[in-house]
């Protein structure tokens, strides 16, 4: 019976280490967008992507989707969160 006892824990503590890696993976997951994958989300939404340059791509985008083409006139601050090209813009001076 104690081998039982020690054997849940072994295995409690490995699904802690596990839950840990996913929430290290996830925080490392948020990075910016090629512009291989820009145009690749540019054709998944029936947009014809070309030779555009990437704030131009990423407006077109924008508007496709419902929001307002704002990529790269952050100052700093968006109130998009779920805005996948927040990180990118951010880092862009307006």
């Amino acid at each position: 019976m104690p081998a039982t006892k020690v054997k849940a824990k072994k295995q409690t503590s490995e699904a802690t280490v596990n839950a840990k890696k996913h929430i290290s993976v996830t925080k490392v997951e948020k990075k910016q967008m090629t512009l291989p994958e820009i145009r690749m989300k540019a054709k998944a939404l029936g947009l014809t992507p070309g030779r555009m340059k990437k704030a131009d791509l990423i407006h077109t985008i924008q508007v496709a989707e419902g929001y307002t083409p704002c990529f790269g006139h952050s100052n700093g601050s968006c109130g998009y969160a779920d805005c996948c090209f927040m990180d990118d813009c951010l880092k862009v001076k307006s």
